[in-house]
């Protein structure tokens, strides 16, 4: 898991060939006007994800994880707290993994919760399972979807 500010996103291009193309996207002027739904930035390789809901609160937020695509996350407009658990760590399957929708579910309680507003990000791989919208209140979320 990586926890930064945008303006340092560069530090992390050389971790996926994609990465410079994902945060290039994420510092588009009209991102929080774009509609909702996912927007192709480069093929089916990398896509961003726009999503307008609220938070559940962290009772509610479940842990998931993903095998075949990383998860950047920023927070566009509100406050997400998303907590994060090692994939390996986790023992309670909510639900097995659906190659389909790329994406395991567990009952475990994460072992960090971290407050993510902008201009921070997240940056979750395969091995980080990860609770987004723990926090309350309407949110505006941008997630890039960057295949492993």
């Amino acid at each position: 898991m990586i926890l930064d500010t945008l303006h340092r996103a560069g530090r992390y291009d050389a971790l996926h060939p994609l990465f410079s193309r994902a945060f290039t996207a994420l510092t588009r002027e009209d991102l929080a006007s774009l509609p909702e739904g996912r927007h192709t930035v480069c093929g089916d390789d990398c896509t961003l994800v726009i999503s307008r809901e609220g938070g559940k609160g962290k009772e509610r937020a479940v842990l998931e994880s993903h095998r075949r695509f990383i998860d950047v996350q920023m927070v566009l407009s509100g406050s997400d707290l998303i907590g994060w658990r090692p994939a390996a760590e986790c023992r309670t399957v909510v639900r097995a993994y659906d190659a389909g929708r790329d994406v395991a579910l567990y009952g475990d309680a994460p072992l960090v919760w971290c407050a993510v507003a902008g201009p921070l990000f997240t940056v979750f791989f395969p091995e980080d399972a990860h609770a987004p919208l723990g926090g309350e209140g309407p949110l505006l979320k941008a997630v890039m979807k960057i295949r492993v």
